[in-house]
């Protein structure tokens, strides 16, 4: 996206000659207070939440450290944020990231099966709610024209998350058998593949497919979970939403190893 001078309204980005000192700390100011406000609202509603889940405090502390984990990187990675003001698409995908939190911690911190299973109802209603967000940042960056690499990259690794955590609570819940686990680790394998493999680390084109099989992993997962769809139809829906993403990240892996080395 073209570098434009800020706004009289202070809604441009970043100049790129060097000369936005104030403008950036106008951005690191926007955002910890941003994340502040999300993190300070997600903590009592962690404890909200606390009994129908069936989790403990320290659930809700780890989830609430992870949250704090998140927003640091996030914070470090401002320099890719090429704007004044943090923006209202990064707030929304900042309330997902606290969602898929306090899933983590209701499906790895619950014990046993038949608590993971009371607390159900409340994990699929947070799993809904981050899905419904999950278009919302992308058209508010578009809408206020604040899309940038970091927006992109913050949106993208709450997706993966969250589908992690929906795959192994499918997992948790007998849906399906340990392959589901596939689904959610697949991202986390293709990073770790671009450390053996150098060409996978140049980036990718916008992609609607890409897109839209995120959306169907998030969202054929929160079906499989549904008490009203046992196995054998949760395992077909899981199946199906493994073979699309298998699909989506063959292609790209092969665009990138098809592409002339630039060290060549």
């Amino acid at each position: 996206m073209a570098m434009r001078d800020p706004s009289p309204t202070g809604t441009g980005p970043v100049p790129p000659n060097g000369t936005g000192d104030g403008i950036r700390r106008r951005l690191l100011t926007d955002a910890c207070a941003s994340l502040c406000v999300v993190f300070a609202l997600a903590v009592p509603g962690y404890l909200l939440v606390r009994v129908p889940l069936s989790i403990g405090l320290l659930a809700i502390a780890s989830a609430a450290l992870l949250l704090l984990v998140i927003f640091a990187l996030v914070v470090h990675g401002l320099s890719n944020h090429h704007h004044d003001r943090f923006g209202y698409a990064n707030v929304v995908t900042a309330v997902r990231a606290a969602i898929a939190c306090i899933l983590g911690a209701a499906v790895f911190f619950v014990e046993d099966r038949p608590a993971l299973e009371a607390g159900l109802p409340t994990v699929l209603v947070l799993a809904v709610v981050a899905l419904t967000f999950d278009g919302l940042d992308g058209y508010l960056a578009r809408r206020f024209r604040r899309e940038s690499e970091l927006g992109a990259r913050f949106d993208m690794e709450i997706d993966a998350l969250l589908i992690l955590i929906l795959s192994a609570a499918a997992f948790r819940l007998g849906k399906a058998d340990a392959w589901v686990l596939l689904i959610g680790v697949m991202r986390y394998g293709f990073v770790l593949g671009q450390y053996a493999v150098p060409r996978l680390r140049a980036p990718l084109a916008p992609s609607l497919r890409r897109k839209v099989i995120c959306v169907v992993q998030v969202g054929g997962l929160c079906v499989v979970l549904v008490p009203l769809v046992p196995p054998p139809v949760s395992t077909a829906i899981a199946a199906v939403a493994l073979a699309l993403l298998s699909y989506s990240f063959a292609v790209d892996t092969l665009d990138l190893l098809r592409r002339r080395d630039p060290s060549a």
